[in-house]
């Protein structure tokens, strides 16, 4: 019930996150990347704050505060730092297709480290699920700018830094608790984006805001952050890192479908498939075959 419960929040933090891109897209316009990042991740640690304090959740120990402050500047400040560096150089399409290479990653990475083991199910889970991005993006592949590769690379830095995120943070989220260790996480990549942006002087478009551009900063620090990295570090304490990993799939498909609703961007037939793709390799990933559960009831 764990499993299923850890795969359900993650699937469900996947899609919380790609409803955030819309509202990175509406900000990007009147609001450099560092200062979009630096209220998202600030708001973000706010609202959990207080609620970790209220119910007195466990934080990490003394032990473990530096790896958790680490970990939290690796994914709350270098992680959105390459993925917004990597959109310079490539297309949205092309940046999702690469940030759903984060399942093979973590499958690869996990089982040279020791932290789950390689299996022929999760890994045709994953190559199932990431040609389901493929074909939900392919109308979009095609046009690609010059010295695209660039932006595809880092982009998969930025997967890189979401892996080791997730096999490293794992047995940390399970002596703390996962708002705890989230929130601390978030505190110390909400400093190093604002201290970026005060530096760059990213901040100064604000005095311009108006209701609708606050509203999107706050949608981004409630649902993008807070409920998104919650339910990410929920999912990390009951499943894998690569049955986690593997819900970034849905990023994608979630952020087409908010363009067509809010942006007006046509919808085609590869979306549809794509997502039946998607929602196959996860159950492929994140289910047990027959004979492991025949195995296991023998066991």
């Amino acid at each position: 019930m764990a499993e299923i419960s850890g795969v359900l929040a993650a699937v469900l933090s996947s899609g919380l996150g790609g409803t955030s891109i819309g509202a990175t897209r509406y900000l990007v316009s009147s609001l450099d990347p560092l200062a979009i990042g630096s209220f998202r991740f600030g708001i973000g640690f706010l609202l959990l704050l207080p609620l970790t304090l209220l119910r007195g959740d466990r934080w990490p120990g003394r032990g473990d505060r530096s790896a958790a402050i680490g970990l939290g500047i690796l994914f709350f400040a270098l992680f959105p730092i390459l993925f917004n560096a990597s959109l310079i150089f490539t297309t949205a399409a092309r940046g999702a297709l690469a940030l759903s290479t984060l399942p093979l990653l973590s499958l690869v990475i996990g089982a040279a480290l020791g932290a789950e083991a390689l299996t022929w199910r999760k890994s045709i889970g994953v190559v199932i699920a990431t040609l389901g991005v493929a074909v939900a993006l392919l109308s979009d592949l095609a046009s690609a700018p010059a010295g695209a590769w660039r932006g595809d690379l880092l982009m998969m830095a930025a997967a890189l830094c979401m892996a080791l995120y997730g096999i490293w943070s794992k047995p940390l989220i399970g002596r703390s608790s996962p708002i705890a260790f989230t929130t601390m996480g978030m505190a110390a990549g909400a400093v190093c984006l604002i201290l970026l942006s005060y530096i760059r002087g990213s901040f100064t478009p604000v005095s311009g805001f108006c209701l609708p551009q606050w509203l999107a900063a706050l949608y981004l620090g409630a649902f993008g952050a807070a409920v998104t990295f919650y339910l990410w570090a929920f999912a990390l304490e009951r499943t894998t890192p690569t049955r986690v990993a593997i819900s970034v799939t849905v990023n994608p498909i979630t952020a087409s479908l908010v363009g067509a609703w809010l942006l007006n961007e046509s919808l085609r037939w590869n979306l549809a498939a794509g997502i039946v793709a998607v929602f196959a390799g996860i159950w492929i990933a994140t289910t047990t075959g027959r004979r492991a559960q025949a195995a296991s009831s023998q066991a």
